[in-house]
């Protein structure tokens, strides 16, 4: 069994946040993540409310920069998913799915969120095959194709700018009355003339055979269903919180997002949590950011006590 003073679980904003400030601080430090380092935002093209970015910034190359500060500064980085956290006499112990147990001295849990699902026959079977969560991964195989954006906030509205790029027509579906978008963002997609509104309708299913060919659409007022004809469905309707392993382990509100002081120490004494699996007013990179710093810093203090 490893040991480490700072077990840090996901490579996102948070996570790499929190290993370069435990890093510097010269704590012992892992960060453990099971898909991309860089978490969410390395699906964003551009990245323009990033205090200090470049002009041209993506979200991979912020990522790129956060994972080279944090290694630099010392912290290693595994590639595994963490399967639980258990308190010890003697620490905390994470078990990974590579068959390696960690024990450490304080955890931070930064895990994020996934996309959520809409839950309508057709989506999963059509993942892949027409059926899409990121703009920015698949919008290259939409080129001069009809495609549905599903969802109102921000994150859809900017996600069919960009897929105005490609595609010949886009129809963003929304399945109430007004947007929730900002008035900025909203008045950027509304001015692209790929794009087109369906509001106030919900999806009843994905439609195809090897592939999506259409959509079912209901309107909320008139129960009147009617088939829209794409080639691809992208959809952006919110996120859930990554925290199901922890949910026995750390208090969390009725959504699943872990629940923190100001100093993010969660219910559980030496478990910290940071960034978007957090109970927070904003998701952002940059709050994510420094969720992880002050995780980092309230865990070195713990450390510092023992």
């Amino acid at each position: 069994m490893k040991e480490y003073d700072v077990a840090i679980l996901g490579a996102g904003p948070a996570g790499l946040a929190a290993a370069l400030y435990t890093s510097r601080s010269l704590l012992k430090t892992i960060v453990i993540e099971h898909e991309a380092v860089g978490g969410l935002i390395i699906t964003t093209d551009i990245v323009d409310n990033y205090p200090g970015a470049e002009v041209g910034s993506t979200g991979y190359s912020i990522a790129e920069r956060m994972r080279e500060q944090a290694q630099e500064a010392g912290a290693e980085i595994a590639m595994a998913s963490a399967k639980s956290v258990q308190a010890l006499e003697n620490g905390l112990m994470t078990a990974l799915s590579i068959g390696e147990d960690i024990l450490s001295k304080a955890v931070i849990i930064a895990t994020g969120t996934k996309h959520r699902m809409l839950g309508v026959p057709g989506e999963t079977d059509f993942r892949g095959k027409g059926v899409s969560y990121c703009a920015t991964c698949d919008a290259g195989f939409f080129k001069n194709k009809k495609v549905a954006v599903i969802g109102g906030g921000d994150t859809a509205l900017k996600e069919a700018v960009y897929l105005a790029k490609f595609a010949s027509e886009i129809v963003i579906v929304h399945r109430r009355d007004a947007l929730r978008a900002s008035v900025s963002v909203s008045k950027h997609a509304s001015q692209n003339p790929k794009i087109s509104f369906m509001m106030d309708y919900a999806v009843k299913s994905i439609n195809g055979d090897s592939r999506v060919s259409s959509i079912t659409l209901e309107h909320n007022q008139t129960g009147i269903a009617e088939e829209l004809a794409v080639d691809g469905v992208f959809i952006f309707a919110g996120q859930q919180p990554n925290s199901d392993i922890f949910q026995d382990i750390v208090d969390t509100d009725e959504s699943g997002y872990i629940i923190t002081d100001e100093k993010m120490q969660t219910s559980a004494s030496g478990i910290f949590a940071a960034g978007d699996v957090r109970a927070t007013p904003l998701r952002q990179a940059i709050t994510a950011a420094a969720d992880g710093a002050i995780a980092a810093y309230t865990a070195e203090q713990l450390i510092s006590d023992i």
